[in-house]
């Protein structure tokens, strides 16, 4: 006689083996957090999951062990934030579950082959795609070198708001560093407002107040603006000045991840970036 295994069972098993999978595939630099050196495990630890998700540590193990625990919608979005699963991986996740997603229409940040192809196609024009902490998730070739040389920087310290109060040749493309990053640490208070628990947004946060004087005094003022476009000027080491209109365009809910693009404004810009993206390496 065959035993057949009840559908909830089979169920449990799947979403188990789909969380694995997920979390082997994602490098902690991804996610904000810093590779160890005597890391063995492919992609994040159980623990950093659970970090990233704020759930218990011994909840999620049993969760990827297929116990028969209850889980909250509430908790499954955080996973899915946590795993960066797109609009598809989300509603699997929520059908092993077997519970109703309470945001549909959500779309978790990804880099998808696509959206690659459209920042080489954009090419001279600097872009690059951020998420709401100002993470630098891809770049084209043009960005790279657009304010540093982005491929000598470690991933994950490839963060603007980081590299705008840390990074020597960063800090030194921008015209106006102090007006800029003043600028910057307000959209950053006013993006960081509904991540305030999140590990990987306190975490970034401690990092600049330990490593920037200037970023604890500014940050210490409690100035908020929301994101926009508007002209940046830049002294690029390599070409010599250059004037950009700044865009963002949002891939999904205000939330999550950006295009962002730097537009000549004028003839001797447009021309400064031919010649950047002539000295630049192809991006990562």
């Amino acid at each position: 006689m065959t035993t057949v295994a009840p559908a909830s069972d089979l169920r449990r098993h799947e979403l188990a083996d789909f969380l694995r999978s997920r979390r082997e595939r994602i490098t902690p630099e991804r996610v904000g957090l810093v590779r160890g050196p005597r890391r063995r495990t492919p992609g994040l630890r159980r623990e950093e999951v659970a970090q990233l998700s704020a759930v218990g540590v011994t909840w999620y193990t049993w969760l990827e062990q297929a116990r028969e625990i209850q889980v909250s919608p509430q908790v499954l979005d955080a996973l899915a934030r946590a795993l960066l699963l797109d609009s598809s991986e989300r509603a699997h996740l929520f059908a092993l579950a077997g519970t109703p997603d309470p945001a549909p229409n959500t779309r978790c940040p990804s880099v998808t082959p696509a959206l690659r192809a459209v920042l080489d196609q954009l090419d001279p024009i600097p872009a690059c795609v951020q998420n709401s902490r100002y993470d630098i998730l891809a770049h084209n070739r043009t960005y790279g070198r657009l304010l540093c040389d982005l491929e000598a920087v470690p991933p994950e310290d490839r963060n603007c708001v980081w590299l705008a109060f840390t990074n020597a040749d960063w800090r030194a493309s921008l015209v106006d560093t102090p007006g800029v990053n003043r600028l910057l640490a307000a959209k950053f208070r006013a993006s960081m407002a509904g991540h305030l628990a999140e590990p990987a947004w306190k975490t970034l946060l401690a990092r600049l107040e330990a490593a920037s004087p200037e970023f604890r005094e500014i940050w210490a003022r409690h100035e908020v603006v929301s994101a926009g476009g508007n002209t940046k000027h830049i002294r690029n080491a390599h070409v010599g000045p250059l004037r950009l209109e700044h865009t963002s365009m949002w891939l999904g809910p205000a939330s999550g991840s950006r295009l962002t693009t730097f537009v000549p404004v004028d003839e001797e810009s447009r021309r400064g970036l031919e010649r950047l993206r002539a000295l630049s390496p192809v991006a990562a």
